[in-house]
């Protein structure tokens, strides 16, 4: 076990209509003047966005909207905002829908509180100081966004995918309706719920420390996700299903699933940004067509852990060599994937890559590490090149 910092100042308001409570929550934080940012035409077909327009214009609290984050959110309109922002001396931001528009609203929250380029905080070339207050309005169950330290924006020139974490943008608050999430179609729901399972084998699976307490709400987590999927592909408005994947979602990357580890290996997630980033895949879909030729990849470097997750989260009998029960685990979620129908590998995902594509992805995958990164393995960029042609 490894001495750890557990920091999660997001107050969560969780319920049925709680967006109603979003111009008294934004008072709370001392918000006046509000950019509201949100994707596509979806939180207005549904009349979110009215509902709360109506909120804030009932409580005399000034606001201006920025609409069209899009998955994999882009660079162009994180300095659109900013500069939104600093025209309409805007001093709160409030997210309206799931990981894209959260991702981007702090992004700009950071581009706001620091000089310079707001882009220098993803390249790693500085650490970010300050970051506009912000508030949450969640209507996908996926990133976790809404209670974490993490952002992930693509810069459009060379499809760079990147991710930024400091504690200044975890929002102040984060409202959260299941019945908001009922109507995402059902593959978004799917790549939710991988997406959070991820977050949390992300740090599961790791050779640097682990806490029996942590591993049990890990575990449970995972089992408790996949039953509720499973749930929600034959009964998409089941709220209560939606209620258990989207509090997980957010436990999922919190930071509570990871005390006492290393912080976890995140490859899996390093190897789809660059798929995100050149091929604009859905980032759960990525995920899931990239994990198992990873996990066989690492698995001998961390056998004790993947035994585990094979006995402990899917229900693997204890029957033959640990290398057995490993491989076996790993297949009865690659399994689990396609009863949810996510895909497996890259041809699943829809991806038709060339050797030269997949060398550009792993060079640009260790360059953005420094060369190397993972816990369960070491991965240098001839490993994750192996990996990449292992998911085809």
């Amino acid at each position: 076990m490894f001495d750890f910092h557990y920091f999660t100042p997001t107050k969560v308001i969780f319920g049925k209509n709680t967006e109603l409570q979003t111009a008294a929550l934004i008072r709370e934080f001392g918000g006046k003047k509000v950019l509201i940012h949100y994707g596509g035409g979806s939180v207005i077909r549904s009349g979110l966005l009215k509902r709360v327009t109506d909120n804030l214009e009932e409580a005399g609290i000034d606001y201006v909207t920025l609409g069209g984050a899009v998955p994999n959110p882009r660079l162009g309109l994180v300095y659109e905002g900013i500069e939104l922002c600093k025209k309409e001396g805007v001093d709160f931001l409030l997210a309206v829908g799931g990981g894209s528009a959260i991702d981007s609203a702090k992004a700009i929250g950071y581009g706001v509180a620091n000089e310079g380029d707001v882009w220098d905080f993803y390249d790693y070339k500085r650490k970010v100081t300050g970051c506009l207050p912000l508030g949450v309005i969640l209507t996908i169950a996926a990133t976790g966004s809404e209670m974490s330290n993490s952002s992930v924006i693509t810069k459009e020139d060379g499809l760079i995918k990147r991710g930024c974490s400091s504690d200044f943008g975890r929002p102040r608050f984060a409202i959260m309706n299941p019945e908001l999430t009922m109507t995402l179609p059902d593959y978004q729901t799917a790549c939710g719920c991988t997406d959070i399972m991820m977050h949390t084998m992300e740090r599961y699976f790791t050779n640097g420390g682990n806490m029996e307490i942590t591993d049990a709400i890990a575990e449970g987590l995972l089992r408790i996700v996949m039953k509720n999927a499973e749930i929600l592909v034959k009964d998409p408005k089941n709220y209560d299903a939606r209620a258990e994947v989207m509090w997980a979602g957010s436990l999922s990357h919190n930071g509570l699933t990871g005390c006492g580890s290393d912080g976890g290996d995140w490859m899996t997630h390093k190897l789809e940004h660059e798929l995100g980033g050149l091929y604009d895949v859905a980032h759960g879909a990525g995920l899931a067509a990239v994990w198992g030729s990873w996990a066989r990849y690492v698995c001998d470097s961390c056998l004790p852990r993947f035994k585990r997750f094979a006995v402990h989260v899917m229900g693997v009998e204890e029957k033959g060599s640990d290398k057995e029960i490993a491989l076996k685990g790993i297949e009865a979620l690659e399994d689990f994937f396609r009863r949810i129908k996510m895909p497996t590998n890259l041809r699943e995902l829809g991806v038709t890559t060339s050797e030269e594509d997949m060398k550009t992805m792993a060079h640009k995958c260790a360059a953005g590490l420094g060369g190397s990164g993972g816990s369960a393995k070491v991965l240098h960029e001839e490993d994750m090149l192996a990996i990449y042609k292992a998911s085809l």
